[in-house]
C-alpha cells in the first residue's frame, strides 16, 4: 500500500501530497509549525486571531521564508467579534463578581488584587484589515474559526483563488456553511481540544456531537443538498485524531482530510509552554472538560484548579480572557488554559510536526494493507 492511497480529491485541488492539516491554535500555531507541516505535505495553517495587522503581516512573510508550500491563515469570525464586544456595556454586578473570584486566584498566587470596579480593555477591532492581508496574501486556504463568512467575503476569496474552510459542530451549521460557498467544511467533533466552533455562544450539549457520528452525518447531508457557489464542499475531520488509525478511520467515513489540534500542540515546533506540552504528553482524555471559565466561550481543556473553583459571572467574548491574563501570565498550570482533545491519551511525546505528518500517513498506510 502506497501513500497514494491517501490522496484525497481535496489533497489534489490544493495541491498537498498528504490529507493531514494543522490547526490555527492561537498563539501556538506561527511560522516554524505552519511551515513544517506544508513542508512535509500537510496544510499548515496561521493563527491570526488578535494580531495587529503589521505582526499578522510578518507572521505570513515568515511563513513564506520557510516554504514554498500551500498554506492557510486563521481568523475568527464570531459574532462578538464583529465588532468586539465594549466592555462599557457589562453589568457592574457582573465585572465586579468575576474580580471577586479572580482575587481569591491572585491572592493565591503572590498576585496584587484589581478592584473589583475594573474592566477589562476593550479589545481593538482587528478584523477588517486583517480579513484585507489575508486577501492580500492570497492563500491556498482561508481558515475560519468560529465563525461563517457570508457569500460576499467568500466570493472575495475565491476571485483570488482563495479556498474558504470553515469548522462546523452541527450538520445543520455545515450546510450553512455550503449554501454560503465555503468549500471545505471541518465536522468538529466533540472530542475535539479547543473551542466549539460556533458563531453564537451556545449551550455545550447542543453543539458536541462525537466525530464518528458527525462526519459520515454532514457528507451524507452535503451529497444531498445543492451544491454551493463554489460547487460541492469537502469534509475534514477533526476531533480525537492523534494517528493513523484516526486518518483511516475518518477516511473511511467519508472525510476527505484530518485536522489536528492537539497532536500538534505537542511538537517541538509548537509555542506551547512546556508545562502544557508535558501535559499532553502525560494526560488521559477524561481529564479534559468543557468549560467558558476561560475565555468566555466554551473550550475542551484539561481541568485544574482555575476551571474547577471558578464560581463568579463569566464574560462575554473574549474579555473573560482579557479579565484573567494577569492570572494566566503567572505561568502556574493549575491557573492556566491547557486547552487539549480526547486524543491526549494518543500522544506520547514531542515529535517535530513533520515527523508527525510522516508518522500518521505512514501508520495509515499500514492500517490500510492490514485491512486489503
Amino acid at each position: 500500500m502506497t501513500a497514494a492511497a491517501l490522496r484525497t480529491a481535496l489533497c489534489e485541488r490544493l495541491g498537498l501530497t498528504k490529507p493531514v492539516i494543522s490547526s490555527g491554535m492561537g498563539t501556538v500555531a506561527i511560522a516554524p509549525l505552519v511551515a513544517a507541516v506544508s513542508n512535509a505535505g500537510g496544510l499548515g495553517v496561521l493563527a491570526g486571531l488578535g494580531l495587529p495587522i503589521e505582526v499578522l503581516e510578518a507572521h505570513i512573510a515568515a511563513v513564506r521564508a520557510q516554504t514554498d508550500r500551500p498554506f492557510g491563515i486563521n481568523l475568527w469570525l464570531h459574532t462578538e467579534l464583529q465588532p468586539p464586544v465594549d466592555p462599557a456595556g457589562l453589568e457592574e454586578a457582573q465585572v465586579a463578581g468575576a474580580q471577586a473570584t479572580l482575587n481569591r486566584f491572585r491572592a493565591e498566587l503572590g498576585l496584587d488584587a484589581v478592584p473589583t470596579g475594573v474592566r477589562p480593555e476593550p479589545a481593538p477591532d482587528l478584523l477588517p484589515e486583517a480579513i484585507e492581508a489575508m486577501l492580500a496574501a492570497r492563500p491556498a486556504v482561508f481558515s475560519i474559526g468560529l465563525g461563517h463568512p457570508g457569500r460576499e467575503l467568500a466570493g472575495r476569496c475565491h476571485e483570488r483563488g482563495i479556498a474558504v474552510m470553515a469548522m462546523a459542530t452541527t450538520v445543520a451549521d455545515g450546510l450553512m456553511l455550503a449554501a454560503e460557498g465555503v468549500d471545505i467544511i471541518v465536522a468538529q467533533g466533540s472530542e475535539a481540544g479547543g473551542h466549539r466552533s460556533t458563531w453564537v455562544k451556545r449551550p455545550p450539549h447542543t453543539s458536541s456531537v462525537g466525530t464518528i457520528a458527525l462526519v459520515p452525518a454532514l457528507v451524507d447531508a452535503l451529497g444531498q443538498a445543492d451544491p454551493g457557489p463554489a460547487g460541492p464542499a469537502a469534509v475534514v475531520a477533526a476531533g480525537g485524531i492523534a494517528d493513523g488509525r484516526g486518518l483511516v478511520a475518518a477516511l473511511a467515513l467519508g472525510a476527505q482530510a484530518v485536522l489536528l489540534g492537539t497532536r500538534f500542540v505537542a511538537t517541538q515546533e509548537s509555542k506551547a509552554a512546556a508545562f502544557w506540552k508535558q501535559r499532553l504528553v502525560d494526560g488521559h482524555g477524561e481529564q479534559t472538560v468543557l468549560t467558558d471559565s476561560l475565555t468566555g466561550y466554551y473550550t475542551r481543556a484539561f481541568n485544574n484548579a482555575f476551571i474547577e473553583r471558578y464560581d463568579g459571572p463569566v464574560l462575554p467574548s473574549l474579555l473573560q480572557a482579557k479579565l484573567a491574563a494577569d492570572v494566566y501570565r503567572a505561568g502556574d498550570p493549575e491557573y492556566f488554559p491547557m486547552h487539549g482533545g480526547q486524543s491526549v491519551e494518543l500522544i506520547h511525546d514531542l515529535p517535530g510536526a513533520a515527523e508527525v505528518v510522516e508518522r500518521i500517513c505512514a501508520e495509515a498506510e499500514a492500517v490500510l494493507a492490514r485491512l486489503v
